[in-house]
């Protein structure tokens, strides 16, 4: 992970061609994690502290 001043998006490993879900993520910003919609970028974007999306990332792979 590297850091700057401004987010590094990329496109979740998840988000298929053409599907309905996409998700972008910016985990190269100190102690948060952006996330927004591909196709919709200046809709909103949610931020996480680093250890609730470390956890949440935990849990999703435990599921």
């Amino acid at each position: 992970m590297s850091t700057s001043s401004s987010p590094n998006w990329r496109k979740s490993s998840r988000s298929g061609n053409g599907g309905d879900t996409c998700v972008e993520v910016a985990d190269n910003l100190p102690g948060r994690v952006l996330v927004r919609d591909t196709k919709d970028r200046d809709g909103g974007t949610l931020v996480f502290g680093s250890g609730a999306w470390t956890a949440f990332i935990e849990r999703t792979k435990a599921c």
